[in-house]
């Protein structure tokens, strides 16, 4: 770094100590290579702590130096991102050239959003990198930096993306808790709530396991970042799907508003009104859990994550599902052919659609 006089006072100073038999007019002494020899070791070099005299042969003493340094504003303040060198690692962190009077430290913890073991393995003496400002100089005069938070900022900026896109992602679950599974998204950490895995692996059994998962919620203020197992699963489900198809499913679960079916790795909720044209007091009177059956589709919701199902589509005469379900699922296909055609006939009409065939 060269240093300029920031006056003509500067000027004359040093000029005033030059040899007898160098020019005196400031013409001439213009023409004097007034630069800080490249030898100068930077500031908080203890190569510094030399006498007077030692001072005298560079044309300056330490306390001229010191204040000609303290002239210069570097204007380095937290918030800013600046380029440095990184020319030392130690145990504790790695020191940074940023340009500033002392060289900065960014402590281990800051060096990656990831869990670093070793600070060789992601910064190398002499690489060049951006760097964030995390403090104020310390009494020492040295500011504290950080890589961490740029790659966090980063990441936020790209997991929002991903949501915009409705993307799809695969991430590998790397701990479980009573209320869900962990994975790490860009290096943030991300919750998928139990409610939206779909597997028939124990919850336990998944660790490690890579899944596909959608963006339910991005909050980076509340630092929230929660997805859905369940919906990535339903969208590459429905695009196979569509509604008038029968398929088979099994019952995995039985509620008092309705069962869930799972048909292919996903599940269907078969409604308690959509069991059959007759009324039903509890879907238990009809349904039992490992029950095989067939299903029709009724309604697609992508954006939910949802599929609904009928059988009550499916009777061949109302009430069938409670007296005679054997002959429900014989003629599923027929009575799903029928239900088709009537769709097809209300959007020529231009009708809502999903009316269940009476």
């Amino acid at each position: 770094m060269t240093l300029t006089p920031s006056s003509e006072a500067d000027t004359l100073e040093v000029v005033s100590a030059a040899t007898p038999e160098q020019p005196s007019d400031l013409e001439s002494a213009a023409e004097l290579d007034l630069a800080i020899p490249e030898e100068v070791p930077s500031a908080d070099d203890s190569r510094n702590r030399r006498s007077a005299r030692d001072g005298d042969a560079v044309g300056f003493t330490l306390d001229e130096f010191a204040a000609l340094l303290s002239k210069y504003d570097y204007n380095f303040k937290p918030g800013d991102v600046v380029n440095g060198t990184v020319f030392a690692l130690e145990s504790k962190g790695a020191m940074i050239d940023i340009g500033a009077k002392t060289a900065a430290f960014m402590p281990l913890q800051e060096v990656s959003i990831n869990r670093v073991e070793h600070l060789s393995d992601v910064l190398e003496p002499g690489e060049v990198r951006e760097f964030f400002i995390l403090s104020e100089e310390n009494e020492d005069g040295q500011l504290t930096l950080s890589v961490r938070r740029i790659e966090y900022q980063r990441a936020w900026e790209r997991v929002r993306q991903l949501q915009k896109e409705d993307a799809t992602i695969y991430s590998e679950v790397f701990a479980t808790n009573r209320g869900g599974a962990l994975v790490r998204v860009e290096g943030l950490r991300g919750f998928i709530p139990g409610s939206h895995i779909s597997t028939r692996k124990a919850k336990e059994e998944l660790v490690a396991d890579f899944l596909p998962l959608k963006f339910l919620e991005v909050d980076e203020e509340r630092n929230r970042l929660v997805l859905s197992h369940r919906r990535a699963l339903v969208e590459r489900k429905m695009n196979r799907l569509e509604v008038g198809e029968v398929v088979l499913g099994t019952v995995r679960g039985i509620k008092p508003y309705g069962a869930f079916i799972d048909i292919g790795g996903v599940s269907g909720l078969l409604h308690i009104s959509e069991i059959s044209h007759e009324h039903i007091e509890t879907p238990h009177t009809v349904l039992n859990v490992n029950d095989q059956m067939k299903v029709m589709i009724i309604d697609l919701d992508a954006e939910r994550g949802r599929i609904s199902l009928s059988t009550k589509a499916l009777e061949p005469e109302p009430g069938d599902m409670l007296s005679d379900p054997q002959k429900v699922f014989d003629k599923a296909e027929e009575m799903a052919a029928r239900y088709k055609q009537m769709l097809l006939e209300q959007a020529e009409d231009g009708e809502p659609m999903g009316v269940t065939l009476e």
